[in-house]
């Protein structure tokens, strides 16, 4: 399915009852609609499921311009109405969570948002260790003689090279604007937020995630004042792939109140 929002052709996937509870999905970074179309379907035995591609994942094109949290926050928002939601509950898969952060601490919003699920979820921004600080030092004096004027046109790809290399694999698979926007993302730290949060919340942490790890889970149940922790033993940063009948067991019993 598509639909038309901020000028982008957004696709997305929508399962279970018109008049059932909304449960909205925030897809992790890099990922696409194929990756929750199992949670999607068991979720819609009880609820309207909505699943969006955010732009610039999927077949849903790029913004316009770098996004922050807030733009992606902003869009979740217009998807919303464009869909007619104003209740529903949220999940947030790594990247989603810190979507679904910016949402729920908003001082005014038109939506009501009910119930909240964490799925290795991102937002925690770490400490660098010395041996990360150092290791740092020859990128940043090269990233500084390379952005020099004479150099860079001279060697106009040098500096893009340089920042590929130094980059995750997430940076380095994406395109110039998507890296813009993961710089932002993984550089704003969420915990201020995560007081904030009224909504019953329930993480789901994979306890061999690496890209979240489980110490960020609990972060997240010490901040969050209504949060529960299920760790999901031997999983890793997509734990409701790799143990599903276990997770959704899991989802069941946290929205059977929907």
């Amino acid at each position: 399915m598509r639909v038309e929002i901020d000028g982008l052709s957004v696709n997305y996937l929508e399962l279970g009852e018109p008049e059932a509870p909304v449960i909205l999905i925030l897809q992790g970074w890099g990922t696409n609609l194929s990756l929750y179309k199992d949670l999607a379907a068991h979720l819609s035995a009880y609820a309207r499921v909505l699943l969006p591609e955010l732009p610039g994942f999927g077949e849903t094109p790029e913004p316009p311009h770098s996004f922050n949290a807030d733009d992606y926050a902003d869009f979740a928002e217009h998807f919303l109405g464009a869909m007619g939601v104003k209740r529903c509950s949220l999940i947030g898969h790594s990247n989603g969570g810190r979507v679904i952060m910016k949402l729920v601490t908003r001082e005014k919003s038109p939506f009501t948002y009910e119930r909240l699920v964490f799925l290795d979820a991102a937002g925690v921004v770490h400490e660098k260790t010395a041996k990360q600080k150092a290791k740092a030092i020859p990128y940043k004096l090269g990233k500084r003689f390379l952005s020099l004027g004479p150099v860079k046109a001279a060697f106009p790809e040098a500096l893009d090279d340089l920042k590929s290399r130094h980059g995750s694999a997430d940076y380095r698979a994406a395109s110039p604007l998507m890296r813009e926007t993961l710089v932002k993302l993984v550089n704003e730290d969420f915990r201020p937020l995560m007081p904030l949060i009224r909504q019953p919340s329930l993480l789901i942490w994979g306890t061999a995630d690496t890209a979240t790890p489980l110490s960020d889970a609990k972060v997240f149940e010490e901040l969050i004042p209504n949060a529960g922790l299920v760790e999901v033993a031997g999983a890793g940063h997509y734990s409701y792939l790799e143990q599903p009948a276990f997770v959704f067991r899991v989802l069941d019993s946290f929205f059977g109140q929907l």
